[in-house]
């Protein structure tokens, strides 16, 4: 009975897929350990998204190879997918590289079954099933994968490249996952995909998303659906209106717009344009009040001039978004944008990052402090070692955005929704007392 650890690297879709790697692992008779010392084997899922997320891959490998000894190291994921062949040469750490779609390879893999070092196949032109997944964190919160892979062709790209094309998953197979993770205790649900709003159209079907998240929704312990996203050009009056009338969607949307400036959204390949990109935030804030949106922006893209970030500049103040993340453009090989001219600096993209998050944080304070005297839905994520607890209300995804630190009674425990009185606010994290009933 082998014992294997596996460490996850980059994006919530890296965890579903490890996750799946654990339930392949243990059905094969393999053990989960967090513990290095007693493990067998050690799996590394990597992230190959931008630079730093490649070099963190790198360094935890390498960190890995320093106490394996004789043990397996196996490294999987985007990295690998994108690099194989070089890795394959440059990364003798390694004992085994496998890509994004090979995790059933495995179990021949750890009983020394297994012909050649590295496994890499190819993207399918259907979305591969793995069966259940092994729940590797906490159980309340879930993500579900609706599909893989992306179609959109963003000059700035390398996902489509690594996960190849949009591969919607089959209704039935969403669900029956969905009812297995309620059934092991999940009550917020995430719905992820590159783009989930894509859903279905690589199968002939139009607006399929909005169906599929009133059957979500009617599985009994779901009580929260978090839309993860959603590219601005896709979301449809339908979409819209079910995140309105649907009692367990969160009023929250993430939207990566990237950019508000026509120019350089041509020159990413978006589909969105200044004026559409407005156009939806005016809508949603108007059909689904108090809707809490979400953005993530790219500074520093190849040519962005001064006037064109000052107008992006301007956009965050005008439209206050709810919550934003910034990315600096990361020039990657195997993209149009790295092949462009106009590369900036990085000290100029850094200035840039900071002062849209300088912006931000002004705007999220603002936004925190209207919540105090009101009383909001928690679900409690931790117990503070002082008796207090962490958690999140349905403005909030997990790991990315902001908090909830209260007070409450004993018997609080993880995983429970709470209703919480908001009694002080800071930049990013509300504080308050459990209201008890």
């Amino acid at each position: 009975m082998k014992k294997v650890m596996i460490s996850t690297l980059g994006c919530e879709k890296n965890t579903v897929d490890s996750e799946n790697a654990a339930r392949i692992l243990t059905d094969s008779g393999c053990v989960i350990t967090e513990d290095p010392d007693e493990a067998d084997v050690f799996l590394v899922n990597t992230c190959g998204f931008i630079k730093d997320a490649k070099e963190q891959s790198i360094q935890t490998i390498f960190d890995i190879a320093q106490i394996k000894g004789d043990r397996p190291l196996i490294v999987s994921g985007c990295l690998t997918q994108r690099y194989a062949a070089e890795l394959e040469k440059d990364l003798p750490e390694a004992d085994y590289i496998l890509g994004v779609n090979d995790y059933d390879r495995l179990p021949e893999i750890i009983a020394g079954a297994a012909s050649g070092r590295v496994f890499a196949g190819q993207c399918g032109a259907q979305y591969k099933e793995l069966g259940a997944r092994k729940l590797t964190t906490q159980p309340w919160t879930r993500s579900i994968k609706i599909a893989e892979g992306c179609s959109n062709v963003c000059s700035y790209c390398i996902i489509p490249s690594i996960r190849g094309k949009y591969r919607s998953r089959r209704e039935e197979d969403i669900l029956a996952e969905a009812r297995q993770l309620a059934a092991e205790g999940c009550r917020e649900l995430v719905i992820i995909a590159q783009d989930v709003t894509f859903y279905g159209r690589d199968l002939g079907l139009k607006d399929a998303l909005p169906g599929l998240l009133r059957k979500l929704s009617a599985i009994e312990g779901i009580e929260w659906i978090r839309l993860m996203y959603c590219y601005e050009d896709e979301i449809s009056e339908g979409l819209i209106r079910e995140i309105r009338d649907n009692k367990k969607i969160c009023k929250y949307i993430d939207i990566p717009i990237q950019h508000c400036n026509d120019e350089i959204l041509r020159s990413m390949n978006r589909k969105s344009t200044s004026a559409s990109i407005r156009n939806t935030i005016t809508t949603l804030r108007k059909e689904v009040p108090n809707i809490t949106i979400r953005t993530t922006l790219i500074v520093g893209y190849p040519g962005e001039t001064k006037e064109q970030f000052n107008e992006l500049l301007d956009f965050v103040r005008g439209t206050k978004f709810d919550r934003l993340g910034v990315f600096t453009y990361s020039k990657e090989e195997g993209t149009k944008a790295a092949e462009m001219k106009g590369q900036i600096r990085s000290d100029i993209k850094q200035r840039r990052y900071d002062r849209i998050m300088s912006e931000q944080q002004r705007i999220s304070l603002e936004h925190n402090l209207a919540f105090i005297g009101r009383t909001l839905p928690v679900l409690v994520e931790e117990i503070d070692e002082d008796g207090s607890f962490i958690g999140r209300s349905p403005m909030d995804a997990p790991d990315i955005d902001n908090n909830v630190l209260f007070t409450g009674p004993q018997g609080i425990r993880p995983g429970d929704i709470v209703d919480v009185e908001i009694t002080d606010a800071f930049d990013y994290d509300l504080c308050g007392k459990a209201v008890e009933l």
